[in-house]
C-alpha cells in the first residue's frame, strides 16, 4: 500500500494565505512601522499632542473614505465627495451670516442631498459609470459653487464656535471630533456587517446579475448609497471647516484621491464584493502618518499625489495576485 507524501505548502503562499484572510493584521504591522520611522526621522515627535492631531486629520479623511467603501463594494466610486464637503462648508460658512447656525446647516446639506440623488439616478435608473457620473455633477457642483461665491461675496463668512471647537478642540487630550466619529462610524460598520442594505451591497458588487435575479431592486439599492455617501460628505465639510477654520473653492478636493486610497489600502476591492470600514479607518491613519512622513522629507504636494496614486495601482495589483493564487 502506497502512501502519498503530503507536500509542504510554500512560506510565500501561506504568507499570501494569511495575509488575505486576516487583512487588519499586516495593515496594523505597515501603522506600527511608519510610526517607529517617523520617531527615529524626528526623536520626540510622537506624543500626546502629536497622537491627537494626527487623529483630528486622520476624520474627515476617515469619513469621506468610509463613502469610497460603500460605493466600492458595489463596484462604484464617487469622485463627488470632496466637491460635495466643500460646497457644504462653504455655503454653511457664508450663510451663518445671516442665520442660525442650525438653518444654515440644514441649508448647507440640501446641495449635498441633490447631488447624492442625481448621482444614485444616473448610476442606478440610467446606468452612467458611477466614475463619469459622479465627475460629471462634480464639475457641476464646483461652477455652482463658483457662481454662488460671487453672489455672497459682499456678506463674508464665519465658522460657528461650536464646530472649530468639534474640529479642533480635545477634551482630557482626546480630539472632540471623536464625539461625531464613533457614532458615524459604528453606524457604517453595523449597517455594512448586519443590515440587509449592507448586505445588499455586497450581493450587488459581487454579482450583480445575480442580484437582480434573487429580486433586489438595483436602482432604489444605488440610489440610497449614493445619498447617503453624499450627506456622508456634507457632513465632513462641516466638520473639516471647524479644523481648518478657511472657507474657500477647493477646501477638501484634496482629500478625494487619498480617500479611495485609504478604502484600497483597507482592504476594500475596486471590482466590488470584498472590504470594510475597519480597515479603511486603518488605511486613513496609514496614510495620515505617511503624510506627516512626507512633510518631514520635505516631498512636495505633487510627488505626494504621485505616491498616492502609485498605492493605489500597487494595492490593486496585489489583490489581483492574491485572487488568482486562491
Amino acid at each position: 500500500m502506497s502512501t502519498t507524501a503530503i507536500q509542504p505548502v510554500p512560506f510565500g503562499r501561506r504568507l499570501k494565505r494569511f495575509m488575505a484572510d486576516r487583512p487588519l493584521i499586516p495593515l496594523i504591522i505597515l501603522l506600527v512601522i511608519l510610526v517607529v520611522v517617523l520617531q527615529i526621522l524626528r526623536p520626540g515627535i510622537v506624543n500626546e499632542r502629536w497622537l491627537a492631531n494626527t487623529v483630528k486629520f486622520a476624520i474627515p479623511l476617515a469619513i469621506l473614505a468610509g463613502c469610497q467603501t460603500m460605493t466600492m463594494l458595489t463596484g462604484g466610486i464617487d469622485l463627488s465627495v470632496g466637491t460635495v464637503a466643500t460646497m457644504s462648508a462653504f455655503i454653511m460658512a457664508t450663510q451663518v451670516v445671516n442665520h442660525d447656525p442650525a438653518v444654515a446647516i440644514l441649508i448647507a446639506l440640501v446641495p449635498a442631498v441633490l447631488i447624492g440623488l442625481v448621482n444614485g439616478i444616473g448610476v442606478g435608473v440610467f446606468r452612467v459609470h458611477p466614475l463619469i457620473m459622479t465627475l460629471g455633477t462634480s464639475l457641476i457642483g464646483t461652477g455652482c459653487l463658483q457662481v454662488y461665491q460671487r453672489t455672497v461675496i459682499a456678506s463674508g463668512a464665519k465658522i460657528p464656535p461650536f464646530l472649530a471647537w468639534l474640529g479642533t478642540g480635545l477634551t482630557y487630550g482626546v480630539p472632540n471630533a471623536l464625539l461625531l466619529f464613533v457614532p458615524i462610524a459604528v453606524l457604517i460598520v453595523f449597517t455594512l456587517n448586519r443590515t440587509g442594505f449592507g448586505r445588499l451591497l455586497y450581493a450587488v458588487g459581487d454579482n450583480e446579475g445575480a442580484a437582480r435575479l434573487s429580486g433586489v431592486r438595483y436602482w432604489q439599492v444605488i440610489t440610497a448609497l449614493y445619498v447617503i455617501s453624499s450627506v456622508l460628505a456634507g457632513i465632513t465639510g462641516l466638520l473639516y471647516i471647524g479644523l481648518i477654520k478657511a472657507p474657500s473653492l477647493s477646501l477638501a478636493e484634496p482629500l478625494v484621491l487619498p480617500s479611495v486610497a485609504a478604502a484600497v489600502i483597507g482592504g476594500t476591492s475596486i471590482f466590488g464584493g470584498r472590504g470594510g470600514y475597519t480597515g479603511t479607518i486603518i488605511g486613513a491613519l496609514i496614510l495620515t502618518v505617511l503624510t506627516t512622513l512626507l512633510t518631514i522629507l520635505q516631498m512636495p504636494e505633487g510627488a505626494r499625489r504621485i505616491l498616492f496614486g502609485l498605492i493605489v495601482l500597487f494595492v490593486t495589483a496585489a489583490y489581483l495576485r492574491i485572487i488568482e493564487d486562491r
